[in-house]
């Protein structure tokens, strides 16, 4: 059965995909996504303490059980592309055609993030590399202080504005303070502190600074290596891929083999008592809050290998190819995503990573090179690691996220224009769209780490759901189409346990979003219903209603057929405990 992309109404051969990669190929593609743990590994640790590489580990536990619901649904359409979410949408149309497009709308909100604040981290290293603010002990900035120790009076109003925010302290205490912040800020080059324009949108801050214009730059660079085609970017990503992983294992391991692990760091296992607080809390409900909020934002870096299936159309061999690249890649970030993270707290402690710096990013690279006993050559070097690191999971994503707008494209979900290739077999159309949203996500990004988090946490609302939809997909499919030919067939327990975790994941959200930001939740939930206008224009102004004839192949039946549904009621019971769960979590817990 032939299910190609020239089949989409309307669509000429042109828009097919070239299989040209093998499972190694979609391996190296996904290799970038253990690097997402340098994302928020700062930020989890604020949010949970001493929980946080349970969290780690908990998750990515989590992430390679439901792995196998993804490979079983990937391999029952070896002519797709653009991951579960399309594989699922596929088990969701038979119940309601409104309901299936959330599946592919949802995943690539959740994934094309990545593009913007990867580049915005990456933007402020090269920034720290080439324009760095000086240390406040630095010989230029004392020769500062003290030539202008007399130049803030003790009753000026910045020393007391200072005192009103620093209870406790003295006057001298107030001009020290800021007599060292002035000197820094006197050294500090005048490129770190350009703005084009700055303002607000609702409960974020938008900037555009220079910050935004490196990272725009890294974007389109990432653009020009995709528009080679998956070939030429899996060539490109084999070398940066053993770039990064090779430190990344050194960083895991040398602290350990070194003795430099402090067991201390790990207990007690409480939570903490308040976000970015050092002090301990306890296992009550706003404890409880805090360390599913760790496990909600952790998912979206954790679960983020299952974008090695998003290239079957893409393989040679799409029946084997398919359960090993997910396989190998989750055995990747399993080993990744647990040995990082316990290394990081083992050797930092609950203090260093609460350090500004590491919670933002900038800095994990220079504490990088302190567990491995490195001197500065070595932080360098872990610098240009670090900024592979995210150029590697910004090519990882721009490749999955603009494959899932081709093939929802291709689908008859989204715009006909998505589903447009150039001769490579890139997906230039859906490409050119994920830029586009992204420079303006990165103005957002790049203004601060709350504005920052605030993206991460709303675009982490769509992964949970399109993680919800899918898992519960592998058990509608196998009622709907259990004859169907599966070229790689998971054991039933797995697929059961992926459907417990789908509620599991859901409670992570409806308790854990607001812990990021208050409105999270309910923006990602407002996020994903805009794939109802845009769906309405696709089916029924540009396709008069009618779906392409390869998406009634996929349901085996004629157009204009009675589709059946042998799962009954079951999938609405599902969606509506789904919806109850994330609200009840959302009310029960609080911090």
């Amino acid at each position: 059965m032939d299910h190609t992309a020239s089949r989409a109404i309307g669509e000429p051969a042109s828009t097919e995909l070239v299989r040209g990669i093998d499972w190694r190929g979609a391996f190296w593609v996904a290799s970038g996504v253990p690097a997402l743990v340098l994302f928020s590994i700062g930020g989890i640790a604020g949010t949970v303490g001493k929980v946080a590489f349970l969290v780690w580990t908990v998750s990515m536990i989590m992430g390679f059980i439901q792995s196998f619901t993804y490979a079983e649904i990937a391999g029952l359409f070896p002519n797709k592309s653009g991951g579960a979410s399309v594989y699922g949408a596929a088990a969701w149309l038979r119940y309601g055609k409104w309901i299936a497009p959330l599946s592919v709308w949802c995943n690539w909100f959740a994934w094309t993030p990545v593009l913007s604040l990867g580049s915005s981290i990456a933007a402020a290293y090269i920034l720290n590399a080439l324009a760095p603010i000086p240390p406040a002990d630095a010989p230029q900035v004392a020769a500062w202080i003290s030539a202008h120790a007399s130049s803030i009076a003790p009753d000026s109003p910045r020393v007391i504005e200072w005192l009103a925010a620093n209870s406790g302290k003295t006057a001298q205490d107030a001009i020290s303070a800021l007599l060292s912040t002035d000197a820094v800020a006197a050294f500090t080059p005048t490129i770190r502190e350009w703005t084009l324009a700055s303002g607000a949108i609702g409960p974020v801050h938008f900037s555009f600074n220079s910050a935004f214009f490196i990272g725009a730059a890294l974007m389109l660079l990432t653009f020009a290596i995709q528009h080679r085609g998956i070939v030429g970017t899996a060539n490109v990503q084999k070398y940066i891929g053993l770039v990064v992983i090779i430190p990344m294992l050194i960083v895991g391991i040398v602290p350990i083999l070194t003795g430099q692990i402090d067991w201390s760091n790990y207990s007690p296992i409480l939570p903490l008592k308040e976000a970015y607080a050092p002090a301990a809390g306890q296992w009550d409900i706003p404890g409880w809050t805090l360390v599913l909020g760790g496990l909600f934002i952790a998912a979206w870096s954790t679960y983020g290998f299952e974008t090695a299936v998003c290239y079957t159309a893409e393989f040679r061999n799409p029946g084997s190819d398919t359960f090993k690249a997910i396989f190998f890649s989750g055995l990747l970030c399993l080993l990744l995503f647990i040995l990082v993270p316990f290394t990081f707290q083992g050797v930092l402690g609950l203090d260093g990573m609460l350090a500004p710096s590491v919670v933002d990013g900038s800095g994990v690279a220079e504490a990088m090179g302190k567990m491995v006993g490195g001197s500065g050559w070595v932080s360098g070097l872990l610098v240009m690691m670090m900024i592979m690191a995210l150029m590697l999971s910004i090519m990882t994503t721009m490749a999955g996220s603009s494959r899932t707008l081709y093939q929802a494209s291709v689908d008859g979900w989204l715009p006909r224009y998505l589903s447009h290739t150039n001769h490579h077999g890139a997906p230039t159309s859906a490409m050119w769209t994920d830029l586009i949203a992204n420079l303006c996500l990165m103005a957002i990004a790049c203004a601060d780490a709350a504005s920052f988090f605030f993206i991460l946490a709303v675009s982490n609302c769509g992964y949970i759901i399109f993680n919800f939809l899918n898992l519960n997909s592998g058990w509608i499919h196998r009622i709907d189409n259990a004859d169907r030919p599966r070229p790689w067939k998971a054991p039933t327990i797995l697929i059961a346990l992926g459907a417990i975790l789908a509620f599991v994941n859901a409670t992570f959200m409806g308790a854990g979003a607001k812990v990021w930001n208050p409105n999270a939740l309910w923006s990602g939930l407002f996020t994903a219903s805009l794939i109802l206008p845009v769906f309405w224009f696709r089916h029924y102004v540009q396709d008069k209603g009618r779906f392409p004839a390869h998406m009634y192949e996929d349901l085996g039946v004629a157009p204009g057929e009675m589709v059946s549904r042998k799962a009954g009621i079951l999938p609405y019971l599902t969606l509506l405990a789904g919806l109850g769960t994330v609200l009840f979590a959302n009310w029960f817990f609080h911090m």
